[in-house]
């Protein structure tokens, strides 16, 4: 039997009851998402949770438990791990110390020291600052805060999965992230034990997919490097506790491109007004891809986190953007004589469309001399948009070049 039960669940809730550390989030029905999916979907809004992520449950039920028994603990984290353990550990009076990679994004830094950490930037990834947190905890005074790999942890994240059951409509399908397994592994938990015809889907970023192999192979298999835009669960693995309780709780596992992670993310800004983390909009990928079908059906996706780096965003963006043929870069083959540029960017600006950098390319083998590339990266309104503006230059006798 796997470790974690519904009565942890349940005891993790009692212990979470204080508003001002772990709230109840709001579960809202979105009717774009409804529309596009075929389903009737909600979103559980747990990216307005303290500290913007679902990671303060776990923490908080963890710290509650051991602040009599330990005067320090150490963690390691790049982001929402960290300041769920800042927080909660402040909030039962235990000092803490989280080890952040080097490169982590100032702003979560910042938001971390915050809640009361000390923070410690350790090595160019996670797997160098997790090494060096186990080595700090090497005191018996000092305990280590597992972001996924301990009962405690699973178990506080389960209580939203309390949450969804009580404050629902009568659910059929409930879609998760899946990083280190600690969040779906709690949250499948509750929910098939309490109700056992409701269908529990776990989502991962393709390129840093675990668990499918893991399931096959029947144990827990990791990736070395796991690159994604959804980086909150780019974890490279589960552990043998979280697989365990998918394998027995969750009905199955889908996978989604960074591509529909960065459409979702988009969508959820434009549609429903709220802004998360591509590791929480991988479970409206997941609605909106063919990989799931929710059809007639009532679904619930868990929008986990909202600790989106500003210059993720805009990678983000860009993305979908591009996805979207809402930002187009084309590359024009000229004769490289005064006025060329402005003739064409008349061509663009007649169509409505908006230009937001254009470029001299002259050093490129294939050309002739006396001949350039100018390259143009253009805001349009849609596909068929432009291919109009395409459609204008060629018309024009130059040859065009579509880069993205």
């Amino acid at each position: 039997m796997p470790e974690v039960t519904l009565a942890d669940v349940q005891a993790a809730r009692d212990r979470c009851s204080d508003e001002s550390v772990v709230r109840t989030t709001p579960l809202e029905r979105s009717r774009s998402l409804s529309s596009f999916s075929g389903g009737d979907v909600w979103l559980k809004m747990e990216h307005l949770q303290r500290t913007g992520s679902f990671k303060t449950r776990g923490a908080y039920n963890k710290l509650v438990q051991i602040a009599d028994e330990f005067d320090r603990v150490v963690a390691a984290s790049a982001g929402n791990h960290a300041q769920g353990v800042a927080l909660a550990a402040t909030k039962v009076g235990v000092e803490s110390t989280i080890v952040m990679p080097e490169n982590a994004p100032q702003a979560k830094i910042d938001a971390t020291r915050g809640y009361g950490a000390t923070v410690v930037l350790e090595g160019h990834d996670f797997q160098a600052a997790l090494e060096h947190a186990q080595s700090l905890a090497a005191d018996d005074d000092i305990a280590f805060i597992h972001a996924y790999d301990d009962p405690a942890i699973v178990a506080g994240q389960g209580t939203l999965g309390v949450e969804i059951h009580e404050k629902g409509p009568d659910i059929d399908t409930v879609v998760v992230p899946i990083g280190g397994g600690g969040l779906i592994g709690g949250v499948a938990t509750a929910l098939k034990t309490l109700d056992p015809s409701i269908r529990v889907v776990g989502v991962q970023a393709k390129a840093a997919a675990t668990v499918p192999e893991s399931l096959d192979k029947g144990f827990p298999v990791g990736i070395d490097d796991p690159r994604t835009i959804a980086d909150g669960i780019a974890t490279g693995g589960i552990s043998t506790l979280t697989f365990e309780l998918i394998e027995e709780y969750v009905d199955e596992v889908v996978l989604v491109s960074d591509e529909q992670i960065a459409n979702a993310t988009l969508l959820l800004l434009e549609r429903a007004k709220q802004l998360v983390e591509g590791a929480a909009a991988a479970s409206v990928g997941a609605l909106l891809s063919d990989e799931l079908d929710v059809t007639d059906e009532t679904v619930v996706a868990v929008l986990g986190g909202g600790n989106i780096d500003i210059s993720m965003l805009q990678t983000v963006l860009t993305h979908a953007l591009s996805d979207r043929e809402q930002l187009i870069r084309f590359r024009v083959r000229i004769d490289d004589q005064p006025g060329t540029m402005g003739e064409l960017s008349s061509v663009i600006g007649d169509l409505g469309a908006n230009i937001r950098s254009v470029r001299h390319d002259r050093a490129v083998e294939d050309l002739h001399v006396g001949e350039a590339y100018l390259v143009f990266e253009v805001t349009t309104s849609g596909a068929g948009h432009a291919r109009n503006i395409i459609d204008a230059i060629e018309s024009r006798g130059y040859t065009v070049d579509r880069l993205i």
